[in-house]
């Protein structure tokens, strides 16, 4: 028999997972809803912490405008830093230019280059809503966050759970490192083939970048 206190713990916690599955939903819901209606886009991943007058934050900011001017939309976290610099050339060139906000309690704050937004609590919410409505990923320098966004469409697109799309990581000395360990950790060590290499491709020019997605996501 359970005893009665533990009987309420045991009740208390169930309501707290239905009202956190609600929650869960509704986001879900928002998120459709806000995002329903976008244009053909690109979604610009990167770190929160580099600063407007680095070379790196104006780079991204050339590479959105051209993406912006190719005809795509832009999506970004909505924070500060690289996702900043996304979303701003996109806003200046006119284009469509979303942000996906997390709440986190720190770095995050809203940049002012957004003209639609949408927030969310749930990493995992906000990472549906990224694959769901991008054609195409690029991955700028960034932290934790940005490995997670990169593994997370490069293993969707190597299991076959959804079509495959073009993958960018924007930065060849940043990005080199992580890609010769793949050459000799993953593939050598047969954790994946090589072929998986070709699932993305690396460069610092931003017509080549442009260009590599036209080639595939036409408009």
């Amino acid at each position: 028999m359970i005893h009665r206190s533990k009987q309420y713990l045991i009740d208390d916690l169930s309501i707290q997972e239905s009202w956190r599955l609600f929650k869960i939903m509704s986001e879900i819901v928002d998120g459709f809803e806000n995002l329903s209606e976008i244009g053909p886009a690109v979604s610009m991943f990167g770190s929160a912490r580099v600063k407007p007058e680095e070379p790196l934050y104006e780079k991204t900011v050339e590479l959105s405008k051209a993406l912006s001017e190719a005809g795509y939309s832009i999506i970004t976290g909505g924070g500060p830093g690289l996702m900043e610099a996304g979303n701003k050339g996109a806003f200046e060139n006119g284009g469509e230019s979303i942000g996906l906000h997390i709440h986190l309690p720190m770095e995050q704050h809203n940049n002012p280059y957004m003209n639609i937004k949408s927030e969310f609590r749930y990493f995992f919410i906000r990472k549906l809503m990224f694959i769901k409505y991008a054609l195409a990923y690029v991955a700028l320098p960034g932290g934790y966050g940005t490995l997670d966004e990169l593994s997370e469409a490069l293993v969707l697109i190597q299991t076959h759970r959804i079509k495959p799309f073009p993958i960018v990581l924007f930065g060849t000395e940043f990005w080199g490192g992580l890609v010769d360990w793949f050459k000799t950790q993953l593939v050598t060590n047969e954790f994946c083939h090589e072929d998986d290499l070709d699932l993305f491709i690396v460069t610092d020019d931003v017509e080549e970048v442009v260009n590599h997605i036209k080639k595939h996501v036409i408009i």
